[in-house]
């Protein structure tokens, strides 16, 4: 999947590359440079791979981009490299772009949502000072809105959870699953996400050393009590983390599968505009419908996604899922 993490990393060092007019960069030379680069700024990345390097050169290229000059060369040893037609030219000497302005502007509507919160009191000032400063269009009035509940419980844990993992602070949550009693955890949170319009963390827990454990935002109980107990490290990638699953549940122990599913013609176009996971392919059958594949660990949050579809779906493999499915069709049935 491609990634934009690291991407200022990446696209500066492909601008030295291609200022470099005494060597010749190949893919695979840009590929190793990128890498050495994102590795040199986080140790405990992995790097990108191929397909994620050519989205950032078509990137670059682009309008939406930087307009870059990249010209593609038969080298001395018949391999192509790449390199600036103008050797004056840097990302770095060229205003907002496009995509950039869009971006800032986004965000600055973003922040302003915070308008009038004490916690948010900068906000009042920096809109107008970015606004300003890039010359970027003001609007009187709010033309965005993100879904949200008011009504949300576990809104008030987002900023002291969220001080606690910059800060690497050990938290003693108390927390109370559905349908069960109430018990006190020792967390070290890492990473924040929202799913569905609710919130979670991700961290240690101490009782059964798991490093990957999450806690719904909305069950806990009380204050988040900050303790003197050392911080565990984290090394987890949490954009990767996520790449395998649907939602939040993942048991690290299921292996990736291949989901294939079926819908009817009528719901065929808004599936195949908004996919349901970054590895889906697409495959029109001869009565219109639209068969899909999903390379995913099955979980719940996935399950409810199907049965979300009601009668325009049909589940094909793996049978586990298609089992698991129909015996949820059938308790929901007995209901009525």
């Amino acid at each position: 999947m491609f990634t934009t993490k690291h991407q200022i990393v990446r696209y500066n060092k492909l601008d030295k590359c291609f200022q470099n007019f005494g060597r010749e960069y190949s893919i695979l030379d840009l590929l190793d440079a990128v890498n050495e680069a994102i590795i040199d700024y986080d140790p405990n990345s992995s790097g990108v791979q191929m397909r994620t390097l050519r989205k950032d050169i078509s990137f670059m290229r682009s309008e939406a981009g930087y307009n870059a000059p990249i010209d593609t060369i038969k080298g001395s040893t018949g391999v192509n490299y790449y390199r600036y037609t103008d050797k004056g030219f840097s990302i770095n000497k060229s205003p907002l772009n496009e995509t950039e302005a869009e971006q800032l502007k986004k965000a600055i509507s973003i922040l302003q949502r915070f308008e009038g919160s004490p916690e948010f009191e900068w906000v009042n000032e920096l809109g107008p000072l970015l606004n300003d400063k890039f010359s970027l269009k003001s609007q009187d009035k709010k033309v965005m809105s993100l879904e949200s509940n008011i009504d949300y419980k576990g809104y008030n844990y987002i900023t002291p959870i969220f001080n606690a993992i910059v800060n690497k602070t050990v938290l003693k949550i108390k927390y109370e699953p559905f349908n069960k009693s109430e018990y006190e955890v020792t967390f070290h949170p890492y990473f924040l996400k929202q799913y569905n319009s609710r919130w979670f963390v991700f961290g240690y827990n101490e009782y059964n050393d798991n490093s990957q454990w999450n806690l719904a935002l909305d069950r806990i109980n009380g204050d988040t009590d900050t303790t003197n107990n050392k911080y565990k490290e984290d090394t987890t990638d949490w954009e990767e983390f996520f790449d395998d699953i649907i939602g939040v549940s993942k048991n690290i122990e299921n292996k990736i599968e291949e989901v294939k599913l079926v819908f009817h013609k009528e719901q065929a176009p808004y599936i195949e505009t908004k996919p349901l996971h970054w590895s889906q392919k697409n495959k029109y059958l001869d009565d219109g419908s639209l068969e899909i594949r999903i390379k995913v660990m099955l979980n719940y949050e996935l399950e409810m996604r199907i049965l979300s579809f009601g009668e325009k779906i049909i589940v094909i493999e793996p049978v586990d899922l298609v089992n698991r499915i129909l015996k949820r069709i059938n308790q929901q049935i007995n209901n009525y």
